[in-house]
């Protein structure tokens, strides 16, 4: 019985021996054995799971590019993105649940009604939050709060400036849904803007959440008023739905949307393709682009997903690129710093990221400095205008 229980403590002693030497190995690593998890949240399925899914593969092309290099100071990234649905408060469970797994940078939520609330959580954390796609304002209300799009109300401002630029209409209709926050303050800004260029809004018209599905009324009263041009600030789902519906009334007019209508060409399918032909939309991001950087990131993207990124998931990799630079301007080399959250909120206002879309710097308030581009549809593909 002695040689049994003595040979039993024998192993078990070896056993935590080797334990503790395979610990002390891993301690001596130092930085090139340590990962940083970036953790985000986005629409996977449902109505918006294009942008969710843009998003995420965006971001893992990015992650796969970083760690193939070596990593930021030897650390690798590593990518942990739940589905929310586009819900605020399933993102709020899944910023819960990243948090659980080691989570240390933060991409927010997707969707902006979401995003918004995850802000609650990272203030509360005091984490770095780059949230690449969610645009309302309140998405960088704290001091920790950062994003790579434009804000929503900007788009309305820069829309009204490059329609007066480029004399794309002479008598201008403005539709827009006055249920949802991003569509009316992008409308807000923009009505502002026209008014100081003396743009002339022939029409203006509104439709809710709860009837946009028909929109016969306000284009009957569009078509009416001898616009030429008409201003959508909403989603490529609803402006699908304008478009052919327009189309059935026999109206000719041009149409011009901000980054919401990304993904019109998909929504509107080979049967309607004519009807997308000269459609104008602000975005950050032209795949069509001749630049060596977006003609790589294009190609890569291509090659991984069988798809042709969107300005979402160009949004995302420029993210996960613009968390490396903060990264090694703040000097991380360990992921436990106990300063790792002050120390990349502090670098985001130093940093100046070039990236797919556009060459970005950020203030203190978490917004981007960066330049309005426009595309326009023709044959089937965004062309820069």
């Amino acid at each position: 019985m002695m040689k049994t229980m003595r040979k039993t403590l024998g192993i078990v002693l070896a056993a935590v021996l080797c334990i503790a030497c395979f610990a002390g190995c891993k301690k001596s690593e130092g930085s090139g054995g340590q990962t940083l998890i970036i953790g985000g949240s986005g629409p996977l399925t449902g109505d918006n799971a294009s942008y969710g899914i843009s998003v995420k593969q965006g971001a893992q092309l990015a992650v796969d590019e970083i760690n193939e290099a070596g990593g930021v100071n030897g650390i690798k990234l590593q990518l942990e993105f739940e589905d929310d649905g586009a819900d605020p408060s399933s993102a709020v469970s899944a910023y819960a649940t990243l948090y659980d797994e080691g989570m240390k940078v933060s991409l927010g939520a997707v969707t902006s009604a979401a995003c918004v609330a995850v802000t609650e959580e990272v203030k509360k954390d005091g984490m770095l939050m780059l949230t690449p796609s969610a645009s309302q304002k309140e998405c960088t209300q704290y001091d920790n709060c950062f994003r790579v799009c434009f804000m929503d109300p900007d788009q309305g401002t820069y829309a009204a400036q490059f329609i007066a630029d480029n004399n794309v209409g002479s008598k201008i209709a403005v539709l827009y849904d006055k249920s949802n926050d991003y569509s009316s303050g992008i409308r807000d800004n923009f009505i502002a803007k026209a008014q100081e260029l003396n743009l002339n809004i022939v029409s203006e018209q509104a439709f809710t959440d709860q009837s946009k599905t028909d929109f016969s009324v306000q284009l009957q009263a569009i078509k009416s008023s001898g616009a030429d041009l008409l201003f959508m600030p909403f989603y490529y789902q609803e402006a699908a739905l304008v478009i052919t519906q327009a189309a059935s009334a026999g109206m000719d007019i041009t149409y011009f949307g901000v980054d919401g209508m990304d993904g019109i060409i998909g929504q509107m399918g080979e049967a309607n393709a004519e009807l997308t032909e000269g459609i104008i939309l602000l975005t950050p991001f032209v795949a069509a682009s001749s630049d060596e950087n977006i003609v790589a990131f294009v190609e890569a993207y291509e090659k991984e997903y069988s798809a042709t990124p969107d300005q979402f998931a160009a949004d995302a990799y420029d993210a996960i690129y613009t968390i490396k630079a903060a990264m090694e301007q703040a000097g991380i080399e360990d992921v436990e710093d106990a300063e790792l959250n002050e120390k990349l909120v502090a670098a985001m206002t130093e940093i100046e990221v070039d990236g797919v879309t556009g060459k970005m710097t950020w203030s203190a308030d978490g917004e981007p400095t960066k330049t309005a581009q426009a595309v326009v549809i023709k044959d089937g593909v965004y062309v820069e205008y």
